[in-house]
């Protein structure tokens, strides 16, 4: 079965089963976070919510104090303040991994913003 699953997902058996395993100890440390996406683009989510890394990007767009900002993201998603604290705590313990994914959507939203403008100037 693993070895159908990792050659339907382009992968070796190894590889598939050294996937599963660092995720399912990072979801024993992190009850709670799931991971989603192709085998070649994981992501570590809440289990009912959005991925960590909207989480975090939209607690840095806030201003205030640490448990005001997890307040006003409680009341603008329906997220319970304790899914918030612990989309923070999997973000502390994997900081590389959260700005990378941070930085990587605001370039794309940028190069998008710049492609608007570059058509909207063109057909003016």
């Amino acid at each position: 079965m693993l070895a159908v699953r990792a050659e339907r997902e382009g992968t070796s058996a190894t590889a598939l089963l050294e996937r599963l395993i660092l995720e399912g100890v990072q979801q024993l440390d992190h009850p709670g976070i799931v991971f989603r996406g192709p085998a070649h683009d994981r992501r570590a989510a809440l289990a009912a919510g959005p991925d960590v890394w909207e989480v975090i990007s939209r607690l840095q767009e806030l201003e205030g104090p640490e448990e005001e900002r997890i307040g006003v993201l409680s009341e603008e998603t329906g997220l319970h303040p304790r899914l918030i604290r612990l989309a923070v705590d999997y973000a502390v313990e994997h900081v590389d991994e959260i700005r990378s994914r941070i930085d990587r959507n605001r370039e794309l939203a940028e190069r998008s913003r710049s492609a608007a403008q570059r058509r909207a100037d063109l057909i003016a």
